[in-house]
């Protein structure tokens, strides 16, 4: 145990020798703030880490990470990260990314008992519900299982529509949601082409007025 715990340091020694060598000032550049011009909503699944699977740099992205990448209107964790992203770093894309062979949404599809995470993973658990005979239609467990992760990523988008930060900021300037899905079995993002980039396009009874 103490050895696996050790090779992280030891990582980040070789790892911050490397970044020297061929930039000896990135860390006092780095130091000085960031502006990122994406917020990345995420699985915590340790297999989809935001700036390698993009090929971005440190600073690129700012990152908020839960199970099943949900966007809850009763989280105020992501709720706070949304509204620093947006009206402070002023992010000028967000992007909701789920994944294929997602644990949490798996459980969601599933009756088991699985303790307090089941009551976060209720809310997924209603998008199964609410697509139910479409999804039931498909034999195949493993197309299923894509579909679902397809459309619990779908509905995030949705919701951050339906957030009064974003519909803040497009009253002000740009700003565009997106839905994402990433393949384990292939490392190829895919774009759900679920995006949303002003008011027109959420349903009025979900828009803010005297915003």
């Amino acid at each position: 145990m103490q050895k696996s715990y050790e090779r992280l340091i030891q990582g980040n020694e070789k790892w911050v020798k490397d970044k020297l060598k061929l930039e000896p000032d990135y860390f006092k550049k780095l130091s000085k703030g960031q502006t990122p011009e994406f917020l990345w909503i995420g699985c915590s699944d340790s297999r989809v880490p935001a700036n390698e699977i993009t090929g971005s740099h440190s600073g690129e992205i700012f990152v908020h990470r839960n199970i099943a990448n949900q966007v809850i209107h009763s989280d105020t964790n992501m709720l706070s990260v949304l509204q620093y992203a947006v009206e402070y770093l002023h992010v000028k894309h967000v992007i909701v990314c789920g994944h294929y062979g997602c644990g949490g949404v798996k459980a969601a599809m599933d009756t088991d008992h699985v303790g307090l995470v089941g009551r976060w993973l209720a809310h997924v658990k209603d998008i199964y519900q609410n697509n139910i005979d479409v999804l039931e239609l498909m034999k195949d467990p493993v197309e299923r299982e894509k579909r679902m992760v397809e459309l619990n990523v779908v509905e995030q988008v949705h919701n951050l529509a339906k957030t009064s930060f974003v519909q803040k900021a497009w009253k002000k300037r740009a700003l565009e949601i997106h839905g994402w899905v990433y393949s384990l079995e292939n490392g190829k993002i895919i774009d759900l082409n679920c995006k949303y980039s002003n008011i027109d396009q959420l349903e009025p009874i979900y828009r803010f007025s005297g915003l």
